[in-house]
Protein backbone atom coordinates (compact mmCIF):
# COMPACT_ATOMS: atom_id res chain seq x y z
CA UNK A 1 0.00 0.00 0.00
CA UNK A 2 1.46 2.91 -1.23
CA UNK A 3 2.47 5.05 2.40
CA UNK A 4 0.53 8.16 0.87
CA UNK A 5 -2.35 5.97 1.17
CA UNK A 6 -1.42 4.82 4.48
CA UNK A 7 -0.71 8.27 6.05
CA UNK A 8 -4.42 9.10 4.41
CA UNK A 9 -5.50 6.54 6.57
CA UNK A 10 -4.14 7.36 9.79
CA UNK A 11 -5.26 11.16 9.40
CA UNK A 12 -8.95 10.31 9.86
CA UNK A 13 -8.36 8.81 13.26
CA UNK A 14 -6.77 11.74 14.31
CA UNK A 15 -8.36 15.21 15.86
CA UNK A 16 -9.11 17.62 13.59
CA UNK A 17 -6.16 19.81 14.60
CA UNK A 18 -4.08 17.33 13.82
CA UNK A 19 -5.47 15.57 10.41
CA UNK A 20 -5.16 19.42 9.51
CA UNK A 21 -1.07 19.60 10.31
CA UNK A 22 -0.88 15.90 8.78
CA UNK A 23 -2.89 16.58 5.48
CA UNK A 24 -0.46 20.13 5.26
CA UNK A 25 2.62 18.21 5.61
CA UNK A 26 1.40 15.29 2.75
CA UNK A 27 0.84 18.31 0.61
CA UNK A 28 3.60 20.33 1.37
CA UNK A 29 6.49 20.32 -1.40
CA UNK A 30 9.33 21.66 0.53
CA UNK A 31 8.59 18.34 2.97
CA UNK A 32 9.18 16.28 0.33
CA UNK A 33 12.12 18.10 -1.34
CA UNK A 34 13.74 18.47 2.03
CA UNK A 35 13.79 14.54 2.45
CA UNK A 36 14.71 14.37 -1.39
CA UNK A 37 17.71 16.57 -1.03
CA UNK A 38 18.22 15.37 2.69
CA UNK A 39 17.98 17.78 4.49
CA UNK A 40 16.56 17.34 8.36
CA UNK A 41 13.23 19.92 7.92
CA UNK A 42 11.75 22.19 5.20
CA UNK A 43 12.77 24.67 7.70
CA UNK A 44 16.50 24.35 5.75
CA UNK A 45 15.08 26.49 2.87
CA UNK A 46 14.11 29.36 4.80
CA UNK A 47 17.73 29.91 5.74
CA UNK A 48 18.95 28.79 2.57
CA UNK A 49 17.00 32.20 0.97
CA UNK A 50 17.38 34.05 3.59
CA UNK A 51 21.18 33.77 2.54
CA UNK A 52 20.65 33.71 -1.01
CA UNK A 53 19.23 37.12 -0.69
CA UNK A 54 21.45 38.82 2.65
CA UNK A 55 25.16 36.49 2.02
CA UNK A 56 25.29 36.20 6.05
CA UNK A 57 27.63 32.80 5.76
CA UNK A 58 31.07 32.95 4.61
CA UNK A 59 33.84 30.79 4.67
CA UNK A 60 35.64 30.34 7.89
CA UNK A 61 32.71 32.54 9.67
CA UNK A 62 31.02 31.10 13.23
CA UNK A 63 27.71 30.46 13.60
CA UNK A 64 25.79 30.16 16.65
CA UNK A 65 22.36 28.45 16.39
CA UNK A 66 19.79 28.99 19.13
CA UNK A 67 16.78 26.84 19.07
CA UNK A 68 18.20 24.59 16.84
CA UNK A 69 16.83 21.12 16.54
CA UNK A 70 16.21 19.06 14.59
CA UNK A 71 19.52 20.93 12.93
CA UNK A 72 18.18 21.79 9.62
CA UNK A 73 19.71 25.72 10.09
CA UNK A 74 22.88 24.10 10.88
CA UNK A 75 22.93 21.56 8.52
CA UNK A 76 23.37 24.12 5.62
CA UNK A 77 25.32 26.76 7.83
CA UNK A 78 28.01 24.22 8.03
CA UNK A 79 28.22 23.18 4.59
CA UNK A 80 29.03 27.47 4.14
CA UNK A 81 31.44 28.18 7.16
CA UNK A 82 33.16 25.04 7.04
CA UNK A 83 32.86 21.92 9.80
CA UNK A 84 33.90 22.94 12.98
CA UNK A 85 33.00 26.83 12.76
CA UNK A 86 29.09 25.95 13.92
CA UNK A 87 27.91 26.09 17.85
CA UNK A 88 23.93 24.87 18.09
CA UNK A 89 21.65 24.05 21.25
CA UNK A 90 18.39 23.04 21.70
CA UNK A 91 15.66 22.22 24.79
CA UNK A 92 15.69 18.69 22.98
CA UNK A 93 18.38 16.39 21.90
CA UNK A 94 19.70 17.18 18.20
CA UNK A 95 21.09 13.94 16.25
CA UNK A 96 24.72 14.59 16.00
CA UNK A 97 25.80 16.21 12.56
CA UNK A 98 29.25 15.92 11.46
CA UNK A 99 30.93 19.67 11.80
CA UNK A 100 28.16 21.11 14.21
CA UNK A 101 28.97 21.33 18.13
CA UNK A 102 25.65 20.04 19.34
CA UNK A 103 24.28 20.17 23.25
CA UNK A 104 21.21 20.82 24.96
CA UNK A 105 20.42 23.32 26.64
CA UNK A 106 18.73 26.67 28.09
CA UNK A 107 20.72 29.67 26.35
CA UNK A 108 18.78 32.13 28.70
CA UNK A 109 20.69 30.36 31.75
CA UNK A 110 24.06 32.07 32.76
CA UNK A 111 25.86 28.12 33.28
CA UNK A 112 24.68 27.62 29.78
CA UNK A 113 25.59 30.55 28.27
CA UNK A 114 28.82 30.52 29.56
CA UNK A 115 29.18 26.80 27.99
CA UNK A 116 28.20 28.45 24.82
CA UNK A 117 31.32 31.06 25.30
CA UNK A 118 33.07 27.89 25.96
CA UNK A 119 32.64 25.91 23.34
CA UNK A 120 33.24 29.01 21.05
CA UNK A 121 36.49 29.68 22.55
CA UNK A 122 37.34 25.94 21.39
CA UNK A 123 37.40 26.78 17.30
CA UNK A 124 40.41 27.92 16.40
CA UNK A 125 41.50 31.53 16.47
CA UNK A 126 38.70 32.61 18.46
CA UNK A 127 40.02 32.88 21.76
CA UNK A 128 37.32 35.84 22.70
CA UNK A 129 34.46 33.39 22.25
CA UNK A 130 32.74 35.79 19.41
CA UNK A 131 31.02 34.95 16.12
CA UNK A 132 29.88 35.96 13.17
CA UNK A 133 26.26 34.87 12.67
CA UNK A 134 23.68 34.61 15.15
CA UNK A 135 20.64 32.62 14.18
CA UNK A 136 16.94 31.74 15.83
CA UNK A 137 14.23 29.97 14.10
CA UNK A 138 12.42 29.61 17.92
CA UNK A 139 9.03 30.30 19.41
CA UNK A 140 7.76 29.95 22.22
CA UNK A 141 4.76 27.14 23.37
CA UNK A 142 1.38 28.58 21.93
CA UNK A 143 -1.12 29.33 24.77
CA UNK A 144 -4.32 30.36 22.28
CA UNK A 145 -4.30 34.09 23.29
CA UNK A 146 -3.02 35.83 20.18
CA UNK A 147 -1.80 39.15 22.33
CA UNK A 148 -0.05 36.87 25.39
CA UNK A 149 1.39 34.65 22.39
CA UNK A 150 2.81 37.09 20.42
CA UNK A 151 4.04 38.41 23.47
CA UNK A 152 6.30 35.46 24.40
CA UNK A 153 7.51 35.61 20.99
CA UNK A 154 8.53 38.72 21.21
CA UNK A 155 10.35 38.29 24.53
CA UNK A 156 11.86 35.07 23.21
CA UNK A 157 13.34 37.05 20.23
CA UNK A 158 14.86 39.68 22.12
CA UNK A 159 16.22 36.85 24.86
CA UNK A 160 18.16 35.51 21.72
CA UNK A 161 19.17 39.24 20.65
CA UNK A 162 20.60 40.49 24.30
CA UNK A 163 22.83 37.20 23.73
CA UNK A 164 23.76 38.32 20.40
CA UNK A 165 24.82 41.33 21.68
CA UNK A 166 27.60 39.76 24.12
CA UNK A 167 29.27 37.28 21.34
CA UNK A 168 28.91 39.26 18.40
CA UNK A 169 32.33 40.41 16.29
CA UNK A 170 31.48 43.93 14.35
CA UNK A 171 30.03 43.69 11.56
CA UNK A 172 28.29 40.38 12.34
CA UNK A 173 24.83 39.47 11.53
CA UNK A 174 21.26 38.24 13.80
CA UNK A 175 18.49 36.57 12.02
CA UNK A 176 14.99 35.88 13.96
CA UNK A 177 11.99 34.68 13.75
CA UNK A 178 9.01 36.91 14.76
CA UNK A 179 5.15 36.91 13.62
CA UNK A 180 3.22 39.85 12.30
CA UNK A 181 -0.04 40.74 13.38
CA UNK A 182 1.36 42.39 16.74
CA UNK A 183 3.65 45.04 17.99
CA UNK A 184 7.07 44.71 17.52
CA UNK A 185 8.39 48.28 18.06
CA UNK A 186 10.73 47.72 20.41
CA UNK A 187 13.03 44.96 19.15
CA UNK A 188 12.96 46.97 15.89
CA UNK A 189 14.30 50.03 17.51
CA UNK A 190 16.92 47.70 19.70
CA UNK A 191 17.99 45.86 16.48
CA UNK A 192 18.75 49.45 14.35
CA UNK A 193 20.49 50.87 17.75
CA UNK A 194 23.22 47.94 16.81
CA UNK A 195 22.57 46.76 13.29
CA UNK A 196 23.69 49.54 10.11
CA UNK A 197 20.61 47.43 8.21
CA UNK A 198 17.50 45.58 9.15
CA UNK A 199 15.00 44.10 7.58
CA UNK A 200 11.86 42.17 7.37
CA UNK A 201 12.04 38.96 5.13
CA UNK A 202 9.20 36.48 4.42
CA UNK A 203 11.24 33.28 2.62
CA UNK A 204 8.80 31.37 -0.41
CA UNK A 205 9.40 28.56 2.16
CA UNK A 206 7.34 29.89 4.74
CA UNK A 207 3.67 28.43 4.24
CA UNK A 208 1.39 30.87 3.19
CA UNK A 209 -0.98 30.52 5.66
CA UNK A 210 1.64 31.35 8.55
CA UNK A 211 1.76 34.52 9.83
CA UNK A 212 6.21 33.72 10.69
CA UNK A 213 8.67 36.51 9.27
CA UNK A 214 12.16 36.70 9.80
CA UNK A 215 13.90 39.82 11.17
CA UNK A 216 17.45 39.87 9.32
CA UNK A 217 19.82 42.74 10.79
CA UNK A 218 23.40 43.30 9.11
CA UNK A 219 26.47 45.19 10.17
CA UNK A 220 26.36 44.70 14.00
CA UNK A 221 28.60 47.12 16.01
CA UNK A 222 28.25 47.27 20.09
CA UNK A 223 29.22 51.07 19.66
CA UNK A 224 26.60 52.23 17.19
CA UNK A 225 24.70 55.31 18.49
Amino acid sequence: MPQKFQTLKKAKRLKKSSQKWLLRQINDPFVEKAKLEGWRSRAAFKIIEVDQKFKIFKKGKIVLDLGAAPGGWSQYAVTKVGEGNVVALDLLTIDPLLGVHFFVGDFTEESVSEQIISLLKTIPHNKGGRCDVVLTDMAANTTGDHQTDHLRIVGLLEEALNFAEKVLNDGGSFVGKIFQGGSSDEILKKLRKRFSTVKYFKPDSSRKDSSETYLVALGFSPDRL
